[in-house]
């Protein structure tokens, strides 16, 4: 039955295949087009386990029952699939299902009517203070030359608040040591930006590029800027777990990873005055409503201007 489908060029391999292909051909990164195949399975095999073998036999009321079978799912441990998960399934099988129309593979869009469930915009639920920020810096074993490296990559964290995979992209010519700035070519939606780093985290990448990657580099260089002990670049899944190492050897009872560095930064600019706007441009969030949410973490510095500017703070005490 698979290998039918498979040799099928009307099957959902074949689409799907063509589909990562068109993404690709037309700009949007590899992440996306991997991310889109990688939601997508989930809707294969549900399909050929109902005698579904190719995506233009996909209705409506087929989709429904789909989305219905994403809502009542359980995962390994028991537990649901979040909304954010979901919705990452019903928007791939959208624009899946739009694509296949505007190719003409399909006479209609059968998802055009599905519903995306709505995401909430959650607090992060855990930001670290300038003291745990340090804390977490201090771990690294600068007596290493892999402890110098670990020490530049969270200073270039917490600095410039990069995703993951704009850290894990970051190239040499991307730092403008004199301007105290780095360009992001791969943001998210393959957006560039310009994002200012401070002088401390410069002096750290600088150590770490003439003593220790000199030795990490594996020819060709292709000049990524953070290399591991293999010679290349991270990948992201072991960026985000090398991160985690040290945030849980700091025993601060916040666990988190690279978006933890991320999420303190925001709150730290922020707190210390920074406009949002600013810090919106900075983060490289397309929408303000995104970096809004970082100005309801920042309770403690609300909560001192409102006990200095309150009318109903209490008084100096009258003496007896």
């Amino acid at each position: 039955m698979r290998e039918k489908i498979a040799l099928d060029p009307d099957g959902f391999e074949r689409r799907v295949a063509q589909y990562a292909e068109w993404l690709r051909v037309n700009h949007f990164s590899e992440a996306t087009a991997s991310s889109k195949r990688k939601y997508l399975k989930p809707l294969v095999r549900w399909s050929v386990d109902r005698g579904i073998t190719r995506p233009v036999e996909l209705t409506r009321p087929i989709l429904e029952r789909y989305q219905a079978w994403l809502f009542h799912r359980r995962k390994e441990s028991g537990e649901p699939l979040s909304i954010a998960s979901q919705r990452n399934h019903l928007t791939a099988l959208k624009s899946f299902c739009a694509w296949m129309a505007r190719q003409n593979y399909a006479l209609y869009n059968a998802a055009s009517e599905i519903p995306i469930p709505r995401l909430s915009r959650r607090l992060p639920k855990f930001v670290l203070s300038a003291p745990e920020v340090e804390r977490v810096l201090s771990l690294c074993d600068l007596r290493t030359p892999l402890g110098i490296r670990d020490r530049a990559i969270l200073e270039t964290l917490y600095s410039s608040g990069l995703r993951r995979m704009e850290l894990v992209a970051l190239k040499l010519f991307d730092l403008d040591h004199d301007r105290g700035t780095l360009m992001v070519r791969e943001g998210k939606g393959r957006k560039q930006r310009t994002v200012p780093i401070g002088e401390r985290a410069l002096r750290w990448i600088d150590k770490y590029c003439r003593e220790v990657r000199p030795g990490l580099v594996v020819p060709p260089d292709e000049g990524h800027v953070f290399l591991t002990q293999r010679g290349g670049p991270f990948e992201e899944g072991s960026l985000t777990e090398h991160v985690r190492l040290y945030v849980r050897r700091a025993e601060l009872g916040k666990p988190g990873a690279v978006h933890l560095i991320r999420h303190s930064m925001a709150t730290a600019l922020l707190e210390g005055g920074a406009d949002v706007r600013y810090v919106q441009a900075m983060l490289g969030h397309e929408k303000l409503e995104t970096t809004a949410i970082y100005t309801h973490v920042s309770i403690r510095k609300l909560k001192e201007i409102h006990t200095l500017c309150h009318p109903a703070r209490p008084g100096p005490r009258r003496k007896k």
